[in-house]
Formats: structure tokens, sequence, C-alpha cells
């Protein structure tokens, strides 16, 4: 199963889009780099929040990012 990146930003902006993803029925992967270097540690103002789906939930929602 394919994971297509669809968002890496702040974690605010992600929640936004997750919502809206599980809203359509599509459970997105989050890996959140703020979260972790903060777990680890230390702080990494580079890290990002990452949101995956597959290529068959993008599909689903395309029409989603050809809004932003």
């Amino acid at each position: 199963m394919e994971e297509i990146k669809i968002f890496s930003g702040s974690e605010v902006e992600a929640l936004v889009i997750k919502q809206q993803l599980e809203d359509r029925g599509v459970e997105p992967i989050v890996r959140n780099g703020f979260e972790s270097a903060r777990l680890a540690g230390f702080g990494n103002t580079d890290a990002a929040v990452e949101l995956y789906i597959t290529a068959e939930d993008f599909e689903k929602v395309k029409d989603i990012f050809e809004k932003l």
C-alpha cells in the first residue's frame, strides 16, 4: 500500500486537514516531528507535522487539496 504525503506544516493546520479527512472516512497517518523531538529531550524548530494517506484514499479526498 503506497503512502502519499499530503501535508507538512504546523500542528494547527494539520489538525484542520485531519478533521476534514476523517469527516470523509479517511484516517490519515500523522507523523509529528515537533512532539518526537520534545519527547527525545531536544528541540527541533525544523520539524513539522506530516500527514500521509494511501493512494486509494487520495482519490476520495483530492478535491480538498484543490481548494488549498
